[in-house]
C-alpha cells in the first residue's frame, strides 16, 4: 500500500504538490491525470523516495519512504516517461540485471529474475542486444523489464504511451494487462486517457498540485474538464 498524508513539495516558492492525501491499495490500477504542470510527476516521484517532501509523509506498507528508501524502491518500481533516461547499461540483459545486482542477490537469483522479466515483456533471448538499436516500443518494454526484475508490488509508469506508434502501444498495454492480472498494482500517469481508462479501477485528477478528482472511471469521465484532460469518449 502507498499512502501520502498532507504531502507538500515546493520548487522555490511554488507548491508543485499541495496538501495531497491519497491511499493506493495493493493490486489497484490507478490513472493519475492532469495537464502539464499539474504536479503528476512530482507526486509519483515521492512514492519511492526520488523526491523528499517539504512537509507531510509518504509511506509504503507503513514505512516512511524517506527513512526506508531501499524498501520503497524495491516495492515501488518506476518507469520514466523517456525510458532511455533510466538505462544504465549498453545491453538489454545488463540493464535489467542492474537493480537485482544492487540488492546483493545471488547470481543464480539475478539470472532467474532477468530471464523472467524479459520473458514477461516478450524480450526473451535478447539480453545481448544493444539498447540503442532497439525501437521505442522495445526500449519501453526493456524499461518495464528492469523494474519487474526488482519484483515490485506496485509499478508506476509516467506517460508510458507517449510517442509510441499503434503497434508499440498495443505491446506495452498487453504487458500492463498481464501485470494487472498477476496482482501487480499499477499507477499510470497520463494526460491522455485513451487506452488507459478501461484498465483503471480509479481516476485521480490533479490541478495546480491539488487533488480535485478521485473517483471510479464512470463518474470521473464526466469531470475531466476540472483537470484539463480530454474525455476519451469524444
Amino acid at each position: 500500500m502507498i499512502e501520502t498524508d498532507s504531502l507538500v513539495h515546493r520548487y522555490g516558492d511554488a507548491a508543485a504538490v499541495d496538501d495531497v492525501s491519497l491511499t493506493l491499495e495493493d493490486g489497484e490500477a490507478v490513472a493519475i491525470v492532469g495537464g502539464n504542470g499539474s504536479g503528476k510527476t512530482t507526486l509519483v516521484r515521492h512514492f519511492n523516495a526520488l523526491l523528499e517532501p517539504d512537509s507531510g509523509t509518504v509511506t509504503v506498507d507503513g514505512r516512511d519512504v524517506t527513512e526506508h528508501p531501499v524498501y520503497a524502491r524495491t516495492h515501488v518500481g518506476m518507469v520514466f516517461q523517456h525510458p532511455r533516461d533510466q538505462f544504465v547499461a549498453g545491453t538489454v540483459g545488463a540493464d535489467v540485471a542492474f537493480g537485482p545486482e544492487n540488492l546483493g542477490l545471488d547470481r543464480e537469483v539475478i539470472d532467474r529474475r532477468v530471464a523472467e522479466a524479459l520473458a514477461a515483456v516478450d524480450m526473451a533471448g535478447r539480453g545481448d542486444e544493444r539498447i540503442d538499436r532497439l525501437s521505442g516500443g522495445e526500449q519501453a518494454r526493456v524499461a518495464i523489464a528492469g523494474v519487474l526484475a526488482m519484483d515490485p508490488d506496485h509499478l508506476v509508469l509516467d506517460e508510458p504511451l507517449t510517442g509510441l506508434d499503434r503497434g508499440a502501444r498495443e505491446s506495452v498495454l498487453a504487458q500492463l494487462d498481464e501485470l494487472a492480472a498477476g496482482g501487480t498494482g499499477l499507477v499510470v500517469v497520463t494526460h491522455d486517457l485513451r487506452d488507459v481508462v478501461e484498465r483503471a479501477d480509479r481516476i485521480v485528477g490533479l490541478a495546480d498540485g491539488r487533488v480535485v478528482l478521485d473517483d471510479d472511471p464512470g463518474p470521473a469521465l464526466d469531470r475531466l474538464d476540472d483537470v484539463g484532460v480530454r474525455d476519451p469518449r469524444c
